[in-house]
């Protein structure tokens, strides 16, 4: 009987040390940062008179922690009971102590600080306008600066994806294309234009790191983002992108004209709901590629600003054997080989009315 019972403690004593393996290895894993490389900035929001498991839930629901019903958990089990209301700027290489140590600090933000978000497919006028509205820098003191070769000679030294390709005269604004659209926090309405661009810019190379070996061995970075910003304003999803850089190659490769409208707004600094004439389509400027003398050629420089997937679509392109392409108003988009394909393809379109115009 003894021996029985002897038994049986060592079986619980076994469970029992199991278990408490069990429970170690997952409180580990719950206190540890949800993604260690991330940088972005995440805003939570504690109103006053939120409970702890709320506070959890929230946390959860934004990815900074695993489970919500643990947070409150390990509130507990560490005496925490003095996290404050405020709008917080966490990100996901946060451990649960330091999500939970700056709960009880309080937010450190500053009162004055103002948020802006430069959208993707926007020119540097436009990227003008929202300081403009936003901050004490005058639209046209941004674009001044914007053409301040001195200064853009100063940057170039500064970021490796910054050539002398977007020194070239004929560019309007040479840092069009390289400033990343996102949302940014700035200091106040007194930030400088110079703090803007360098955020940008930051931004921007964190965007093509990933990609610098690839880019600085073909050496074509000015190409490769002249190429993306045509395909963001040309196509809405990341599959579009990869084709229509695609479709382009090809039509360089023949010494074809890339005939994409979107340059030619570009080129006359035409808003997009404009509607385009002859004379222009036949005007050559370096940066209107319907134009027959820019057969062959790439705009001088790119023509906005470019999400990621149209970075990634500059310098993956998908290859095909479509030389045209065409949207309808409903965005969706149809590739032919052959320009006789491409026109009747045009002329259904119109027929079922669904052309853009």
């Amino acid at each position: 009987m003894k021996l029985r019972k002897g038994r049986g403690i060592a079986i619980v004593l076994f469970l029992l040390g199991v278990l408490l393996i069990g429970l170690s290895i997952t409180y580990t894993i719950m206190i540890v940062p949800m993604d260690k490389s991330s940088k972005k900035k995440i805003e939570v929001l504690v109103p006053k008179g939120q409970s702890v498991l709320n506070m959890g839930k929230v946390l959860e629901q934004k990815g900074l922690i695993r489970n919500a019903f643990f947070f409150k958990v390990y509130v507990k089990l560490n005496g925490i009971h003095d996290m404050k209301a405020d709008i917080y700027y966490m990100n996901k290489s946060m451990s649960m102590k330091e999500i939970t140590d700056m709960l009880r600090k309080g937010s450190n933000r500053n009162e004055n600080a103002i948020r802006l978000t430069f959208h993707e497919g926007k020119t540097i006028t436009q990227y003008a306008e929202t300081l403009e509205k936003n901050t004490d820098i005058k639209a046209e003191d941004f674009l001044t600066k914007m053409k301040d070769t001195t200064y853009i000679q100063g940057l170039i030294e500064n970021y490796w994806f910054l050539t002398d390709a977007i020194l070239n005269p004929d560019i309007y604004y040479p840092l069009e294309g390289y400033l990343a659209p996102d949302t940014y926090e700035f200091k106040g309405k007194d930030v400088t234009i110079e703090e803007v661009v360098k955020t940008l810019l930051d931004q921007e190379e964190k965007v093509l790191e990933p990609y610098k070996e690839t880019l600085e061995a073909q050496g074509n970075v000015h190409e490769v983002l002249t190429l993306a910003s045509i395909a963001q304003l040309e196509a809405k999803n990341a599959e579009d992108q990869k084709l229509i850089v695609g479709v382009f190659q090809n039509r360089l490769a023949l010494g074809m004209n890339l005939g994409s409208d979107v340059t030619t707004y570009y080129a006359f600094q035409e808003e997009m709901d404009k509607d385009l004439t002859t004379e222009m389509f036949n005007t050559y400027n370096p940066y209107n590629t319907r134009s027959q003398e820019m057969a062959g050629r790439l705009p001088v420089g790119p023509i906005c600003n470019m999400e990621v997937s149209a970075l990634e679509a500059g310098i993956t392109p998908t290859a095909s054997e479509y030389y045209y392409f065409v949207a309808d108003k409903n965005g969706k988009i149809y590739y032919t080989k052959t320009n006789e394909e491409h026109e009747q393809t045009v002329q259904e379109i119109k027929d079922r009315g669904d052309w853009i115009w």
